[in-house]
């Protein structure tokens, strides 16, 4: 575990002559996957994996330094302050020498997936077949989590605006969210919603995934789309194919966040693009089963040092974790 404690970890395996100078990742707990084995220490409440997909892109670009400064509970305000004690601003860690940026962030701003989480989770038992959460935050002048989805937007194309000004050199690609309701169907013990509610969330999350590609273009980044590839490997998918995990706390995902088939998957998606190619699905798909087995094992394997990180950090999440 010693070997994770480093501010930034070096970038494996590196060429002779690095297509990239300075990767520097920024983002949210979708970014640093907490409980995805194994835990960093670096600062262990951000419960920054060692496999998330910025590590994993790492690995295959090998740039000459990589930084990764994704934190659970960030949001676009924490590009510019201290999130918390344990987490400075995450704009300290881009300088004119990095040239590639990934950036995933926004589901935080206003609550949105928190609201969405809490409240349509909670109004379920009152009633499972309707559509109560869509009531809840529907009013006269339309959807109030729509309306905080449309000021993220700005503040997500104000965060671009900020890691051009301070790297002026950085190619910035947008990382959207990956798909976590299922196109059709239910699963309620996996994902506690109301009958009705199941395609009232997936709404909520492709118009925030549209508003943060929206801001992308607008300010001259490159956005990543994961939820279309992601079609199939939503929180209700069975016999492993799932990429998000649903309600319940395991060793391996924190609930509604990636697993690390989710990370491998995001991560071989990512290089396509950067390759200028289309995002090869059954490559990211392989990817990804690879990940969900090599994670199992490490989570089986897990000693005493490891399985006291992860304790910290799942009740952590209870309580900071929007």
């Amino acid at each position: 575990m010693s070997a994770l404690t480093g501010l930034s970890l070096g970038a494996a395996p590196a060429t002779a002559d690095p297509e990239y100078r300075h990767y520097v990742a920024l983002g949210d707990s979708f970014t640093s996957a907490p409980l995805v084995p194994w835990m960093r220490l670096d600062p262990l409440l951000c419960g920054r994996s060692t496999n998330n997909y910025p590590a994993l892109l790492a690995r295959k670009i090998g740039p000459a330094e990589f930084t990764d400064v994704s934190c659970g509970g960030a949001d676009t305000t924490d590009m510019l302050r201290a999130q918390a004690w344990y987490s400075g601003p995450q704009f300290d860690a881009l300088d004119e020498d990095t040239d590639l940026v990934t950036l995933g962030i926004g589901g935080n701003d206003l609550d949105v997936f928190g609201d969405t989480i809490a409240t349509c989770t909670a109004l379920r038992a009152a009633d499972p077949t309707g559509s109560p959460c869509r009531d809840h935050f529907s009013d006269d002048d339309g959807d109030d989590l729509l309306r905080r989805i449309e000021i993220t937007r700005h503040r997500v194309a104000d965060v671009v605006d900020g890691v051009q000004e301070r790297s002026p050199d950085a190619e910035i690609l947008v990382i959207g969210y990956p798909r976590i309701v299922p196109e059709t169907g239910y699963c309620p013990d996996v994902l506690p919603l109301a009958d009705g509610d199941y395609r009232y969330a997936d709404e909520i999350e492709r118009a925030l995934n549209a508003a943060i590609e929206d801001a992308a273009e607008q300010a001259g980044a490159t956005f990543v789309d994961t939820y279309g590839p992601s079609l199939g490997h939503d929180a209700c998918a069975t016999g492993g194919a799932a990429w998000i995990n649903g309600q319940q706390l395991r060793p391996d995902a924190a609930p509604y966040h990636p697993f690390a088939s989710a990370m491998a998957a995001e991560a071989s998606i990512i290089a396509n693009v950067l390759k200028g190619q289309e995002p090869d699905v059954a490559d990211a798909e392989r990817a990804a089963t690879r990940a969900a087995e090599e994670a199992k094992a490490q989570a089986e394997q897990a000693g005493p040092q490891e399985k006291a990180a992860r304790a910290e950090v799942a009740e952590h999440l209870t309580t900071v974790e929007r």
